[in-house]
């Protein structure tokens, strides 16, 4: 599980990182838009909100279960909504259903870890 956070938080910020210091670069990737203005100072605050996630989800040495549902509700309301914004016909990048599959994959994986690390608490 503590890889799997490692690896979701270095994403996750890297992603945020990426939006607040270039937020054009994320929207058009993802959404296929231009975007100024308003847009982008609300998309830098979508970053360092990404990147506070990221700190927050980082394992110590025990990594908790809060880490973990943290990272999975994350990981599932965004793959919900961006399923949601590509069903509807809006403007799609070519990045968001990739963005999708990840998350998905990074769902199915959470749950696993979950899993086994309530198992091992079990025991």
């Amino acid at each position: 599980m503590r890889l799997l956070l490692i690896i979701t938080a270095l994403g996750e910020g890297a992603f945020g990182l990426l939006v607040l210091v270039y937020p054009p670069i994320a929207a058009q990737a993802l959404f296929g838009l231009e975007i100024d203005g308003l847009s982008v100072i609300i998309c830098r605050i979508a970053g360092i909100a990404l990147i506070g996630l990221a700190v927050a989800c980082w394992p110590g040495r025990v990594p908790s279960r809060q880490q973990l549902y943290g990272m999975l509700t994350y990981s599932i309301l965004v793959t919900l909504y961006l399923v949601r914004i590509g069903i509807r016909g809006a403007p799609v990048g070519p990045f968001l259903w990739p963005a999708v599959i990840v998350h998905v994959v990074l769902i199915v994986l959470l749950i696993v870890a979950g899993v086994k690390a309530q198992k091992v608490s079990a025991t």
